[in-house]
C-alpha cells in the first residue's frame, strides 16, 4: 500500500489469532447471538471471514506474468464498492453462502481456520513477493499484495463486528491504524480532507459497504 511498510501478513496473521482466541472463549450459545449485520449471525460471520487456505495455496498456481491491472488495496475496493460493483450486485450471494458454510462447518473448525490451517497457508506463500501478478478470476491481474491489504482490512473490519456482537478488546493497533488509511487512499482524496475537516457536507461515507 502506498506510503506504509506494514508487513501485512503478519498483521493479518495477528488479526486471525485474535479471531481464534475470541471463538475458542465463546460459549454454545453465543455461536447464535445476532450481529450488527443484521442477515448474520456470530457463526456466519465467522464462516465469511475464515480463511480459506486451499485458495491461499492456489494462488501460487495462479500467478502470471505481465503488469496487474489492480496493484494496491484500495484499488480493489473501488472496483468492488463502485455502482453496479460486485458489493452491490453479489452482496446476496455472499451472505448466503456465509450462511451455507456455517450450517456445514462445525464452530471447532471454523477456529481452527483462523489459528492454525489459515497462518499455515499463508506462511507457504511467504515466499512469494507482494508484486507478484496473481490471475484472479473476477478481478482480471492483481497483485498478491493488493489482495494481502484487502485480507487484512477485511478482517479488521469483521472483527469489530464480533467486538460489537459479544465483547472483548479491541483488534492490534497495527491493523487498526492499516485499515484506517486503506479505507481513506479508497476515497477520492479532495471530498475526504474536505470532509474530514469540516470544509464540506458532500457525502464520502461508507467507503465500503
Amino acid at each position: 500500500m502506498s506510503g506504509q511498510n506494514e508487513d501485512v501478513p503478519g498483521l493479518l496473521a495477528e488479526v486471525w489469532r485474535s479471531w481464534a482466541e475470541r471463538g475458542a472463549a465463546l460459549g454454545e450459545e453465543d455461536w447464535d447471538r445476532p450481529t450488527r449485520l443484521s442477515e448474520w449471525t456470530v457463526r456466519d460471520l465467522y464462516a465469511h471471514v475464515a480463511p480459506v487456505p486451499e485458495q491461499f495455496a492456489g494462488l501460487r498456481a495462479m500467478t502470471v506474468g505481465g503488469p496487474a491491472g489492480l496493484t494496491r488495496g484500495a484499488d480493489i475496493l473501488r472496483a468492488f464498492n463502485r455502482p453496479g460493483g460486485l458489493a452491490h450486485t453479489a452482496a446476496g450471494q455472499i451472505a448466503e453462502l456465509a450462511k451455507e458454510t456455517a450450517r456445514a462447518t462445525e464452530p471447532a473448525a471454523l477456529i481452527a481456520r483462523f489459528g492454525v490451517a489459515g497462518p499455515e497457508a499463508l506462511a507457504g506463500i511467504a515466499d512469494l513477493p507482494p508484486g507478484t501478478v496473481v490471475a484472479h478470476q473476477l478481478l482480471g491481474p492483481v497483485t498478491l499484495g493488493a489482495l494481502g491489504e484487502v485480507a487484512l482490512m477485511e478482517a479488521t473490519v469483521h472483527l469489530l463486528d464480533l467486538i460489537a456482537a459479544v465483547g472483548g478488546p479491541a483488534p492490534a493497533e497495527g491493523a487498526l491504524h492499516f485499515t484506517r488509511a486503506l479505507l481513506a487512499e479508497a476515497t477520492d482524496p479532495v471530498a475526504f480532507i474536505e470532509a474530514a475537516a469540516g470544509r464540506s457536507s458532500e457525502p464520502v461515507l461508507p467507503i465500503i459497504r
